[in-house]
């Protein structure tokens, strides 16, 4: 099968009428190993090139902090990518970071994770805006991930979705420091960008 990429920016390219590709998991699985970023939501691949050097210092140092934090009150496991998340057949993802509470390390598998993380952080580029703000809003959303971070590294803030009954509401969107409903931890940004 031939690999149909849609990469943000790009004009969607036209399909013939009637035929639509959806993509799964056991698709994902015979994709190149490139050192591009390949994702699947909905059945629609999604492939973004490898995060540049200052997303990767920024990730590092929100990963060493949370994994700090969660090793120090043995609250669970932290990961980073590439890590695959399976939400659904047609829904793989891979978030920058994650973290899963303790009491559902359950579903932490041998080769990946096999369910929605309790907190997910993807942080932001050019070429992953739109995905990350929109269709993984929806997407974590709708599979239960109580907690998600939206790192913007050209701004120097954090925004943080709280899961509540009614989808996600915004629990600010911060410059300075944040402390994270979920975690309990004091985030000062200072130690991250």
């Amino acid at each position: 099968m031939a690999i149909r990429e849609r990469i943000e920016g790009r004009e969607e390219e036209e399909k013939p009428k009637g035929i639509e590709i959806k993509f799964k998991y056991e698709d994902y699985l015979h994709l190149p190993d490139d050192g591009k970023r390949y994702q699947i939501i909905g059945g629609e691949l999604y492939v973004v090139p490898a995060p540049v050097p200052y997303h990767q210092k920024i990730s590092r140092n929100i990963e060493f902090i949370l994994f700090a934090f969660v090793k120090e009150r043995d609250l669970g496991e932290v990961f980073n990518a590439p890590c695959d998340v399976i939400l659904s057949e047609e829904d793989v993802v891979q978030p920058d970071i994650l973290f899963i509470s303790k009491e559902r390390e359950h579903i932490i598998g041998e080769k990946n994770i096999q369910g929605a993380p309790d907190l997910i952080i993807e942080i932001l580029s050019p070429r992953t805006m739109e995905i990350d703000r929109k269709l993984k809003v929806k997407l974590y959303e709708r599979y239960g991930v109580k907690e998600y971070w939206l790192v913007e590294p050209e701004r120097k803030e954090v925004e943080v979705l709280v899961l509540g009954e009614d989808g996600y509401t915004s629990w600010g969107t911060f410059k300075e420091s944040f402390s994270s409903p979920l975690l309990k931890i004091e985030v000062d940004l200072k130690d991250v960008f």
